[in-house]
């Protein structure tokens, strides 16, 4: 049996994540350590102790760290059985991926992260699943990106994944580390005399500093000492070998057949590739294997020279691949060769292998440019690509660039390079690619117009907005003047959103013409812009992209109508759930997740804003974080959540004052201001609005001003300011001028009532609103107002009504304020009884809802990116709650409790 030496606190980390794992709390968690501290050791040790739970195993291989999709290939491989019991969209991505299927729905690496996560769930039944991933640092991006992401997402499954990885390699998204440092003294003696004997104190003393008890470097160090060294009678070596000098000697020792054998499978995992190619390389030098003089068949040859790498104890056959014994082995093997020798060795390979692998040895063979290499690598990379493998694309077409002789194909190649990256989630490597591409793109417009254009998207994205909007407004085509004036909106520059749709109106008539044309007329006050937006928003229904749905919300916004711009960003959502739009769809969720607050769907948008959050973390994009954490710091302040407020607040705006993000600067600082009217602070809230309306470009938004108006308005009254309120009311009735929809209407009638303390008008907003949760904020300024002058019996049943909302939803200052109102008015009674849907968390309302719309668990899988086991769980948690058994139960309950009012669905 094999033993750990002074591992048992590690041995016990280890353990207790399986443990909770056994019990349906899953969980990641990293060892972190130097080559040779035994984190092998610990993975084999953790799996052995799992008792019935299933385990799935895959190493990081240097040589295979470029081929997409190698390393998740290895761990699934055993289980692709379980495919048919994924919803088809993942079912086939994950099937793309390992190379099992081809076309349909693949080239989304979010729909092959939950798919892997979907299959891992499946292989957990009935008894958990140990998923072991060793040496990460060199498992290939596509896999890490597909692990990680499910490992972010384990909490409900029974499933714990085990990463070990050398150094300071990242594993993003997984917080949990376990430190694996060198052995403590006691445990390196034991260690030592476990693999040489006794030793005296001083040697023991002076190989633990020496090597700082590594386990690895002991048992190595301690195996070429003699008896006179370990007993202290000579010196020890000066100095003692370390690293890949732990093996120098070894290899150094081995025959030249078995020293190419090993060079090959250092370069070549694949056990039948690197015999062929040692075969053939023995036929060129003539060289037979040691002892084997006769003439034969040279693939007799390399298997005389596998058999002395296996006595040797360097080497050994898993399966169909070739494995050192430890990684530093292999890069003994490399230092030992010539770079002459390991360019042939590659040469050779490219000749036996097909398809990724021959064009990865080509590209190591090569000196200098080759166009013939280069393409090989960029049919390589559109593989790749086509499998949602976006990271080994860009590694591809990186190096495909470096392999091209032609300058504007050098160019081209970067510039796809960048996307592939951006799409992989490394906004930072795709910044550099795309500088590289411009300055290589020479004088070719076209290229440098298409270069420009990413410049800006992906300044809009991670960087600088402002800076996004310089770069996209130097040119003219319809698609530039539209990313330009969406990033000018989105710092919030007036100005230029209203020249770039004047420019964009030379354009021939369409929809992205006339929406972006007339918000630029509208803002400028011209009366042909509102009649451009209706036009567009005429077109609502021949619209196929998500793209295309966020500019007819926007259009819809700029008419001041909320209700109907909610209802397109939702459009905008559901389109790029099924499209597998991967690079947009966490930007899409952020006006997916406004449009639900909005509309009063406040849980929806929780769980829709917790969703983007994670999505955008992983995609690298920070302005889209940073919109979420914005939306999030309002629907704390909506709950009287002070503390998280302020911090998700502080967050969001420190990723977009310096970035230039005006929109969303604006909803940061409009949950602070929320979080103070709601907490009764009126004078720190009207404040904050007036802040909020003389911010400038990159730290406010006019839009923010516009929707906040209402709140502005009962701010300043109660904080007394009377001119301030009627400015703000003013300004609100020039915005919602063309507003069509009862909500936009309720609530101006609520400004106007609160200002010319109108009771009619606030009777008005009531008979108007579509939203629950602002009627009845409406119903609690109307019942104050009735309170106050000496009307408690009409006011009761307006405050009661208020209370009753704001309890159902949660919203806690609110709901306290009723009730004190309603207490004056001389109104009693306990808490109103929540109703069934709202004891629920957001994302068990979104299931019950999806439900409710007749999905199946696989389909609600597919549009939330879980597996359908954790669809089950949030189900099994459901029923009991609500008191039902079954489906039609909750639809039927989802149905009734919508139909009194619409929204209801909001906390």
């Amino acid at each position: 049996m094999f033993v750990l030496y002074g591992r048992s606190a590690e041995v016990s980390a280890l353990d207790e994540v399986i443990a909770r794992a056994r019990d349906g709390f899953g969980n990641a968690v990293v060892l972190r350590g130097k080559a040779g501290a035994g984190k092998t050791a610990l993975l084999d040790a953790a799996a052995a102790r799992g008792g019935a739970m299933r385990v799935l195993r895959t190493t990081g291989v240097e040589s295979e760290s470029d081929l997409a999709f190698a390393a998740l290939h290895q761990a699934l491989w055993p289980v692709t059985g379980s495919l048919d019991a994924l919803p088809e969209p993942q079912r086939v991505a994950v099937g793309a991926a390992l190379g099992l299927t081809a076309g349909g729905a693949v080239g989304d690496r979010f729909l092959v992260g939950a798919g892997v996560l979907s299959l891992l769930a499946e292989a957990a039944a009935p008894d958990g699943l140990i998923c072991v991933v060793d040496d990460f640092q060199w498992v290939d991006r596509a896999s890490a990106d597909a692990l990680l992401f499910a490992a972010r997402r384990l909490a409900t499954e029974r499933i714990a994944m085990l990463i070990a990885v050398r150094g300071d390699a990242m594993v993003k998204g997984v917080p949990r580390t376990i430190d694996v440092e060198g052995l403590p003294e006691s445990a390196a003696a034991e260690l030592l005399e476990s693999r040489c004997g006794t030793a005296a104190a001083q040697v023991v003393r002076e190989l633990v500093t020496s090597t700082r008890a590594n386990p690895l470097a002991l048992s190595e160090v301690a195996a070429r000492l003699t008896p006179a060294q370990l007993a202290g009678r000579e010196p020890l070596p000066d100095p003692l070998p370390g690293g890949a000098r732990l093996f120098g000697d070894q290899v150094a020792a081995l025959s030249v057949p078995a020293r190419l054998l090993a060079l090959a499978s250092a370069v070549e995992a694949d056990l039948a590739l690197a015999l062929r190619a040692t075969d053939r390389l023995l036929a060129e030098q003539a060289v037979r294997p040691a002892g084997n003089t006769e003439a034969g068949p040279q693939t007799e040859a390399g298997r005389v020279a596998l058999a002395e790498l296996e006595e040797y104890g360097l080497a050994g056959v898993s399966g169909t691949s070739v494995r050192f014994r430890h990684p530093l082995i292999r890069s003994a093997v490399h230092e030992a060769a010539t770079p002459a020798t390991v360019r042939r060795v590659h040469a050779v390979l490219a000749e036996l292998a097909t398809d990724d692998r021959r064009a990865w040895h080509l590209a190591e063979a090569t000196l200098g440019q080759d166009e013939q290499v280069a393409a090989a690598l960029v049919a390589a990379a559109e593989r790749a690509r086509d499998r949602g493998g976006y990271g080994a694309a860009a590694t591809a077409l990186a190096r495909a660039a470096e392999l091209t002789p032609e300058a504007r194909d050098r160019a081209v190649r970067l510039k796809d390079a960048a996307v592939a990256a951006w799409l992989g989630g490394r906004p930072g490597q795709a910044e550099s690619l795309l500088a590289e591409a411009r300055e290589q793109a020479g004088g070719d417009a076209t290229l440098a117009t298409e270069i420009a254009r990413l410049r800006g998207r992906f300044e809009l994205n991670s960087g600088n907005a402002a800076e996004a909007v310089r770069i996209l407004s130097a040119g003219e085509s319809l698609d530039l003047l539209a990313d330009a004036s969406e990033a000018a909106s989105y710092v919030g520059d007036t100005a230029a959103v209203v020249e770039l749709g004047r420019r964009a109106a030379a354009h021939p008539e369409g929809f992205l013409r006339d929406t972006v044309a007339g918000i630029g007329l509208t803002l400028d006050g011209d009366a042909a812009g509102p009649g451009l937006l209706r036009r567009a928003l005429a077109r609502v229904d021949e619209l196929e992209d998500a793209a295309e749905h966020l500019w007819a919300a926007a259009a819809a916004s700029y008419l001041g109508e909320p209700d109907l711009a909610a209802e397109m960003a939702g459009r905008a959502g559901r389109v790029a759930r099924v499209s597998g739009m991967s690079g947009q769809l966490p930007v899409v969720l952020e006006f997916v997740a406004t449009a639900d607050r909005l509309a009063g769907r406040l849980a929806r948008s929780q769980a829709v804003s917790e969703e983007g959050l994670a999505l955008a973390r992983e995609a690298g994009y920070a302005n889209t974080v940073a919109a979420h954490l914005a939306n999030l710091a309002v629907l704390a302040a909506l709950r009287g959540e002070e503390e998280s407020c302020e911090r998700l607040a502080r967050e969001a705006l420190a990723i977009v004052i310096p970035h230039r993000v005006g929109l969303r600067a604006g909803v940061a600082s409009y949950a602070l201001a929320l979080l103070d009217l709601c907490l009764g602070r009126f004078a720190a809230a009207h404040d904050r609005f007036t802040a909020i309306v003389a911010a400038g470009p990159g730290a406010g938004h006019p839009t923010v001003v516009w929707r906040t108006t209402p709140d502005r308005v009962e701010a300043a009254v109660a904080a007394g300011d009377e001119a301030g309120a009627r400015a703000a009311l003013s300004a609100y009735e020039r915005w919602s001028a063309h507003s069509a929809t009862a909500e936009s209407r309720a609530l101006l009638a609520r400004c106007r009532g609160l200002v010319e303390s109108s009771e009619d008008a606030l009777d008005e907003a009531l008979r108007l609103h579509t939203n629950p949760f602002e009627a009845a904020r409406t119903s609690l300024l109307l019942g104050e107002r009735l309170r106050r002058a000496q009307r408690p019996g009409e006011a009761r049943a307006h405050l009661r009504t208020a209370w009753e909302t704001f309890e159902r939803v949660g919203a806690r200052p609110w709901a306290r304020r009723a009730q004190d109102e309603l207490r004056a008015a001389g109104g009693s009674g306990h808490a109103p009884a929540r109703a069934a849907l709202d004891t629920l968390t957001p994302q068990e309302l979104r299931i019950a809802g999806l439900v409710a719309d007749g999905l199946s668990s696989k389909q609600i899988a597919a549009q939330l990116f879980l597996s359908p086991r954790t669809v089950e769980y949030h189900l099994y948690k459901i029923y009991p709650k609500l008191g039902i058994g079954s489906r039609t139960d909750l639809a039927r309950l989802v149905v009734l409790q919508k139909a009194p009012v619409a929204g209801h669905d909001m906390l």
